[in-house]
């Protein structure tokens, strides 16, 4: 019941951003460990640099300032879980060098990642609907830092902020945007498309060509077995696309990964483009 009641709310808010928004036209190491549940293990209190993560930068100064003295930087580590589906939400997460997959389990299986958080959104969207419970798994695939919020000092913001209430929406309408491109992905496109894509998505947020990844974690990521995932990536290494040795994972060849990942790639960044610069 409380599902389908995120599910409308869902729904109602994206048309209405739909209906209402101006779109602006362009101007992990090691193999994967033990996911902890503890809300309290994965942090460890950083000194203050400056906001290095998009969606804040794209807030007028005094009102970044504001919300950043509301926040404090953590370190996230590879592996962990920063809130289970059904859950209550405690903390938003704004991350700056780190990245985290958004997962829906599935009962008696892996889950599937439908959603990717870095450098250019948050965690705990669906506190702009006035809802407190998390609809997916969030699990950090990348390590590093990130801002952190309690999410009643978020929602307490939000409501004094016009602002960033118009940022992110804009947010709310990308994620809704690479959520309905990821499931479209999964039902029609090959393996190797997915992965090409996958990838691309995860050297975005990494900003480096060179990640950490075992056939068992992608296959988990992507749904699908892990015999599907070795043939995919076999296939892009004899075309000399990328290299993978002892779990390492070198990008060799962006642009011709890109030409082999299905056009999901290009359009939800072409989307992002749009709404959020």
């Amino acid at each position: 019941m409380q599902g389908c009641c995120i599910r409308r709310a869902l729904e109602h808010k994206f048309r209405d951003i739909q209906q209402h928004i101006t779109v602006r036209t362009e101007g992990c190491a090691g193999q994967t460990r033990p996911k902890r549940n503890s809300q309290e293990s994965f942090v460890s209190q950083l000194p203050r640099p400056a906001a290095r993560n998009r969606l804040l930068a794209g807030l007028p100064a005094r009102g970044r300032q504001r919300l950043l003295a509301r926040c404090e930087q953590v370190e996230l580590r590879f592996g962990d879980v920063l809130c289970q589906a059904g859950e209550r939400i405690r903390h938003v997460f704004f991350p700056t060098d780190s990245f985290i997959s958004l997962i829906r389990p599935n009962t008696g299986r892996a889950g599937l990642e439908i959603g990717l958080v870095g450098d250019e959104g948050m965690l705990g969207i669906s506190l702009m609907l006035g809802i407190s419970t998390a609809p997916l798994q969030a699990l950090v695939q990348g390590a590093g830092p990130a801002w952190r919020i309690e999410a009643a000092a978020f929602c307490r913001e939000l409501k004094h902020s016009p602002m960033l209430q118009r940022s992110l929406n804009r947010y709310l309408y990308v994620t809704l945007s690479q959520l309905a491109q990821t499931a479209a992905c999964t039902r029609f496109h090959f393996v190797e498309a997915r992965l090409a894509r996958w990838l691309l998505m995860t050297r975005d947020r990494a900003h480096s060509d060179e990640f950490h990844i075992t056939h068992e974690f992608l296959a988990y990521m992507l749904g699908v077995r892990r015999a599907g995932v070795t043939r995919a990536a076999s296939s892009l290494r004899k075309r000399k696309l990328i290299r993978y040795s002892r779990g390492k994972l070198t990008i060799l060849d962006g642009r011709g990964l890109e030409a082999t990942a299905c056009e999901c790639y290009a359009a939800v960044k072409a989307t992002y483009a749009k709404v959020l610069n």
